[in-house]
């Protein structure tokens, strides 16, 4: 399952994730991401993640993958909220640009091995 806060995947993207994930990509949940610059993020962005439909039990026991928004404060705020409702980072989505316009998915960033690995270069001298 992805959910997607950013442009609608395409066929071939989707068929990109699923050839990644090695499975059929059985379902996407799409959240239109409209901010207002004017006002404060944080509440724009717990309206943009109650927007998934998830019981707070969802967000624990459903495995899914997230296509973050394209503005990098939106999508730190929404990784956060996220990370808050689940109690992990989740694997994101990473697009690039592809040859002849639009984007292709690059692959698939574990977020928690990141994590992971970020915590041991705490402890380096």
């Amino acid at each position: 399952m992805v959910i997607n806060f950013a442009h609608p995947l395409t066929p071939a993207q989707q068929a990109r994730v699923s050839d990644l994930l090695q499975r059929p990509l059985k379902k996407i949940i799409g959240v239109s991401c409209q901010i207002d610059h004017q006002q404060p993020l944080t509440a724009q962005v717990v309206d943009l993640v109650d927007a998934v439909g998830f019981t707070p039990a969802d967000w624990q026991q459903n495995l899914f993958l997230l296509n973050p928004p394209s503005l990098s404060a939106v999508a730190a705020a929404v990784l956060a909220e996220v990370h808050g409702r689940a109690g992990y980072f989740p694997s994101c989505l990473r697009l690039r640009p592809a040859e002849g316009g639009g984007f292709e998915v690059a692959e698939i960033l574990d977020l928690a091995a990141v994590r992971d690995t970020a915590r041991r270069r705490r402890h380096v001298s």
